[in-house]
Parts: C-alpha cells; sequence; structure tokens
C-alpha cells in the first residue's frame, strides 16, 4: 500500500468521523429545538391570556372610574341644591355608590397591574426561547456548512452557537434569570 493511499484512508477516516460528530449533533439540537417550541408555545397561549386579562381589567377599571366620577358629581350637585330630606337621603344613596366604585376599582386596577407582572414575567422567558430558537438555527447552518467543507473551525463555531442556544433554552425551561437584554431590545420591534 503507498502513503498516498494510507493518506487518503485517514483523510477519509477524519471525514466519517467529522461527519458522524455534525450528524449526532444536529439530530441533538433538533430534538431541542421541537422541546423548546412546545414549551415556547404554550408561554405565548399563556401570554395571549395574561394580554386578554389585562386588557379586560383596565376596560373595567375606566368604567369604574367613569361611575365613580359620575356618581362624585352627582353626590356634589345634590349638595349644592337647598337643604332637604329628599336631598339628604339622595346625597347618601350616591355617596355610597361613590364609595363601591372607588373600592371596587381599586380592586380592579390591582388585577389588571397584576396582569402586567405576568404577561411581562412570560415575555422574558419566551425571549429566552426566542434566542434559544434562532442561535440552534444558525448552529444548524453552520454544522451544514461544515458537512460539506470539514473545517474543524467552522465545527467549533457552530458547536458554540449550539451552547449558546442551549443555554438560553434551558434557561427558558428553569425559569432562570438568563436573559439576552440588549440584544433582544436590538432585534424587537
Amino acid at each position: 500500500m503507498e502513503a498516498t493511499e494510507l493518506v487518503d484512508q485517514a483523510n477519509e477516516l477524519k471525514e466519517k468521523k467529522m461527519g458522524s460528530v455534525v450528524a449526532l449533533s444536529v439530530a441533538f439540537l433538533a430534538v431541542f429545538m421541537g422541546i423548546f417550541k412546545v414549551k415556547d408555545d404554550n408561554i405565548c397561549q399563556a401570554m395571549q391570556q395574561a394580554q386578554a386579562d389585562r386588557i379586560d381589567n383596565w376596560g373595567w377599571y375606566q368604567a369604574h372610574k367613569t361611575r365613580f366620577e359620575v356618581a362624585e358629581a352627582t353626590v356634589s350637585s345634590l349638595k349644592a341644591l337647598p337643604q332637604s330630606a329628599d336631598r339628604d337621603v339622595q346625597i347618601a344613596v350616591w355617596q355610597k355608590a361613590v364609595d363601591k366604585q372607588k373600592g371596587e376599582g381599586d380592586d380592579v386596577k390591582k388585577k389588571a397591574e397584576d396582569a402586567e407582572k405576568t404577561y411581562d414575567a412570560w415575555n422574558f422567558r419566551d425571549d429566552q426561547f426566542d434566542m434559544a430558537d434562532s442561535t440552534l438555527s444558525v448552529a444548524i447552518a453552520i454544522l451544514a456548512v461544515t458537512a460539506l467543507t470539514n473545517k474543524k473551525g467552522l465545527l467549533i463555531v457552530g458547536l458554540i452557537f449550539a451552547v449558546i442556544g442551549l443555554v438560553f433554552g434551558i434557561s427558558g425551561m428553569c425559569g432562570w434569570g438568563i436573559h439576552p437584554g440588549a440584544l433582544a431590545k436590538f432585534l424587537g420591534t
């Protein structure tokens, strides 16, 4: 066997080994992307519900506020009328409405604020999954080029993107505080 044949066989074995690493990496990343996608879709549904709750509660709060202001204005108008037993009864009735609307409005405002906090918490995790999805997609693309070129440097770059994506995805799954902050703002609307 000639030296060139040995070199060719060694190169072929090296290419097969790199091809196996690339193939296993892509399969592994695809599985995680699928898992992360399911969780991200569930988070998006929770975000939609929190957003609907927020909008409903703020609308309801505005209605309470309007009722409160009408009742308060009515009390003021009644107090401007001449003294009478009927006027005092009407003032008491409308004052009760003022007190009721004030208390209920505060409760609804709290619910709206809580729904906003819930939405923000889900959005934080959604950003993590978005970053995981994008970096894992980049990793798979780089690994595809690696499979064609057999360049070790590309394999390393692809695996770096894969690790970043896995960290963000696992952070989203576990509720960790790792967040792409500035990058999410730059890429956001």
